[in-house]
């Protein structure tokens, strides 16, 4: 049986969802396929999360992402949103769950550790499931 392809999904595919891409496929790539999407792209990662995924997980985010829109990404078995205080994206179907995240942009390296933390917990539980 193939994997389950997981969408993690937020508007700007800069910070949240390009975290928990990276997590999927660092914690639980012999489960399901991780992927990351916006509505809407960034030119770039966001360096912050970008230098604390480094430092916390040797992962270089940049090395092996880029910004990509929902069209770019193979269609998903499962859509999770990470969090729609920004406005919640449109994907053309209902989120399979939603992750209710902050978006730590702009905020303290403390505040980018918690929220990477819990996308590590999501990332685990949704694992577990799966399995």
């Amino acid at each position: 049986m193939s994997k389950k392809k997981i969408a993690f999904i937020c508007v700007h595919n800069s910070c949240r969802s390009q975290i928990a891409e990276a997590l999927g496929k660092h914690l639980a790539s012999d489960v399901f396929e991780s992927y990351s999407a916006g509505t809407e792209i960034k030119s770039s990662i966001n360096q912050d999360a970008v230098r604390i995924m480094k430092e916390m997980y040797g992962i270089d985010m940049e090395q092996t992402q880029y910004s990509k829109l929902i069209l770019d990404i193979p269609k998903p078995d499962i859509a999770i949103s990470m969090g729609c205080n920004v406005g919640c994206p449109f994907i053309g179907r209902a989120f399979d769950d939603n992750w209710g995240l902050e978006d730590p942009t702009e905020k303290s390296d403390d505040e980018f550790v918690i929220t990477i933390k819990k996308i590590e917990e999501h990332i685990i539980k949704l694992k577990e499931e799966l399995t």
